[in-house]
């Protein structure tokens, strides 16, 4: 019995002598395509750049408004909502309605502060096309990393939002969020009205 329990010890001891330690948890290799650009197409009061890996939807749930397009990315599962507001086309003065959709917008791009880490705002001028607005970059495990608007204050107003089709989990959408970031960046900065 004596025996046995000597065993037992030195089993025991043996067997502990290795550590293990659980492997970290790894994320899909995403391969990015290479950045370019063209202009959209199309009888749009507006006009920007889009990437050559995107492409042009009507939004599908606003059939009533055929300036609301989605700017979609299906490799990344993300899209770019466009929405148009003729400023002179609405009942109410140019500068009533202009100021209801900018507070809208920012009702809009605060509603992710329940999620979001950060929300950084940055204003947007661009005096050669008449083209003024606001950024809004949110961060942290919010649906949408980022919302602007842009707006020449008289006649035209465009809200735009960056949506990812996927839970929310920053760590393994930051690369995507890095990546596509720029092209509404891009949008934003050729944006012209027609």
């Amino acid at each position: 019995m004596r025996i046995w329990r000597i065993l037992l010890l030195v089993m025991i001891f043996a067997g502990c002598r290795e550590t293990y330690t659980p492997k970290p948890r790894g994320f899909f290799r995403i391969d990015f395509p290479q950045k370019s650009y063209s202009q959209i197409l199309g009888n749009y009061p507006y006009s920007f750049d889009i990437p050559d890996y995107s492409s042009i939807q009507h939004d599908s749930r606003n059939p009533d408004q055929p300036y609301w397009i989605n700017v979609e990315i299906p490799e990344n599962k993300a899209e770019f909502h466009i929405s148009y507001y003729d400023l002179k086309k609405n009942g109410k003065t140019n500068r009533e309605f202009l100021i209801e959709l900018m507070e809208e917008t920012r009702r809009l791009a605060y509603e992710h502060s329940i999620k979001a880490s950060a929300i950084d705002e940055r204003i947007f001028i661009n005096n050669a096309e008449n083209v003024y607005g606001t950024i809004y970059q949110i961060r942290g495990n919010a649906a949408s990393p980022m919302q602007f608007f842009l707006t020449d204050s008289t006649q035209h107003f465009l809200r735009g939002a960056f949506y990812i089709r996927e839970v929310p989990d920053i760590d393994s959408l930051r690369p995507v969020i890095d990546f596509l970031e720029p092209d509404v960046i891009r949008l934003i900065e050729t944006t012209s009205w027609k």
